[in-house]
């Protein structure tokens, strides 16, 4: 089963050849797509220079800054594996974790498999988390996540739920993986962060079960270049609403 592995980029200079050397070393038929969405910090210089060079890989040089579910789509018409993931380009998700993504599809369970970072944590966990931040006077973290991010994807899983019939533990994952053929038809329309909202809402109303695995995450924050804010979490909540009575 080869894999077809987007990697949408927006300056990351101090990541991207990390990342991509770490998306190489991982042993499976693979196809990389990166899409540069007009970096102006060198992210594109580096691109150019020395990962356009390596095997298996593919560059598509965006003229304008669109977003990443623009660049997604870019890249989603030439791919060639039978499934396709997005990855990002900051570290926070190991590719590593691959093959428990890809396990499902190989055994004929799922078309489409989220990886999650929530769903081996229980609900005390998630209380005693944020009663001990309370009381040492520490920003609560939830698992791998800060205590904001947390609320608002038990809030999009919730929607997933109450919208779509299907129980999740993390709509907002990266992780994301589909049958080519799949994905293709779902004529997405995103442009920015909303391409996960728009996929969760399109894959349960084509009647797929999404199939969730475990895996791990290692997040950053805002000032070390983390791009994604309340307001994306925001127009998450109205796509998904958008998608289950507009289209």
């Amino acid at each position: 089963m080869k894999l077809s592995i987007i990697i949408p980029v927006h300056n990351e200079k101090d990541t991207v050849e990390e990342l991509v050397r770490r998306v190489m070393a991982v042993d499976i038929e693979k196809e990389i797509i990166i899409v540069d969405d007009k970096s102006n910090d060198g992210t594109r210089e580096i691109i150019r220079s020395k990962l356009a060079r390596l095997p298996d890989v593919r560059v598509i040089l965006l003229k304008k800054n669109h977003g990443k579910g623009f660049a997604i789509r870019s890249a989603l018409r030439r791919v060639t594996g039978d499934v396709v993931i997005v990855q990002d380009a900051d570290l926070e998700y190991d590719p590593n974790d691959y093959k428990k993504v890809l396990e499902p599809m190989e055994k004929g369970e799922a078309t489409v498999v989220y990886g999650s970072r929530f769903m081996h944590l229980k609900t005390l966990f998630y209380v005693r988390q944020w009663l001990g931040s309370k009381l040492l006077g520490k920003e609560c973290r939830v698992g791998h996540v800060y205590f904001a991010n947390f609320l608002c994807i038990k809030i999009l899983n919730l929607l997933v739920l109450l919208l779509y019939g299907q129980k999740i533990t993390d709509e907002a994952t990266c992780y994301k993986a589909f049958r080519t053929d799949t994905l293709k038809k779902m004529a997405l329309k995103c442009m920015r962060f909303e391409f996960c909202p728009e996929v969760t809402a399109k894959a349960c109303k084509m009647g797929h079960r999404i199939v969730e695995v475990p895996i791990s995450y290692k997040p950053r924050k805002t000032e070390h270049g983390k791009k994604i804010n309340w307001k994306d979490g925001v127009a998450a909540m109205v796509t998904l609403f958008r998608f289950r009575f507009m289209d």
